[in-house]
């Protein structure tokens, strides 16, 4: 079967993980698990982005990180995404440079979101006995960040408990009173 359009699947499962460092948040978890049917009656079949992911590597370019599957708001760059006996894992970082990326890290650290969404173009596929499309091979645009997953097994594996560039968010503030002051001063 082939289908030439973008399709998004948001997925849900094994929590997402976070961990704040000097060069920004950086989460990881499954962005897509083999075998399981999600909202739509999708199944992703092992092996379905090996031949995806050794494009994009031969060409030396990524997978890009985006909001909530929006192609205007990238947030960071995934740095190790790979196929393993369950699914598609990915290891990424927030960029604390991009506005959108200190919201998402906010976010992931209260535990306000969690979910991981692909971008792709279907390849392949195939029906199986139960009627589901079953995606045999797939070429992976994106991986997301978002609120609800399709797959609701796609997810972060780890949250941080520490405020993801705190210091930031202090500086800020106290930006902010210095510019108060100055502003009661001025009247």
């Amino acid at each position: 079967m082939d289908d030439p359009g973008l399709e998004l699947k948001f997925a849900g499962g094994a929590p997402l993980q976070a961990e704040t460092g000097a060069e920004g948040c950086v989460i990881e978890g499954y962005a897509s698990l083999f075998g399981i049917a999600d909202q739509g009656g999708d199944v992703i079949a092992a092996g379905a982005y090996a031949g995806s992911l050794a494009r994009i590597a031969a060409r030396g370019d990524r997978v890009r990180m985006l909001w909530q599957h929006d192609p205007a708001h990238p947030i960071g760059v995934w740095e190790e995404i790979r196929e393993d006996a369950r699914g598609l894992w990915v290891r990424g970082r927030l960029l604390p440079e991009v506005a959108r990326a200190r919201e998402a890290a906010a976010l992931v650290a209260a535990g306000a979101i969690d979910g991981l969404s692909i971008g792709y173009r279907t390849l392949r596929a195939e029906r199986d006995g139960k009627g589901r499309r079953v995606l045999t091979e797939v070429d992976l645009w994106e991986v997301s960040l978002v609120t609800f997953p399709m797959l609701r097994e796609a997810k972060l594996g780890r949250k941080s408990r520490a405020d993801p560039w705190g210091e930031l968010a202090g500086d800020l503030a106290g930006a902010l009173r210095a510019a108060a002051e100055v502003l009661r001063a001025a009247r």
